[in-house]
């Protein structure tokens, strides 16, 4: 990796997705974010800017497990 390629750590990526430092942590140990483009220092990953901005966060949005699109009952009457 270029030495002149800036890396994003939890600091960064906290506040990319408006969280705290910890709760990026916590998001990485579960799997939650996307795998670290650098992790040649142990409990310092790092990740590309690049890596951001084609990822998807899990859990935001509209949650279509929860609700059926084709259950009974769910058209509006008029």
């Amino acid at each position: 990796m270029a030495d002149n390629q800036q890396l994003w750590g939890y600091p960064e990526i906290a506040a990319h997705l408006g969280i705290r430092v910890g709760a990026a942590r916590s998001r990485k140990s579960r799997g939650s974010l996307p795998a670290p483009d650098d992790e040649s220092m142990p409990n310092r990953s790092r990740w590309k800017p690049s890596t951001f901005q084609i990822w998807k966060p899990v859990g935001r949005g509209f949650r279509s497990d929860l609700h059926g699109s084709s259950r009974q009952g769910d058209t509006p009457s008029d």
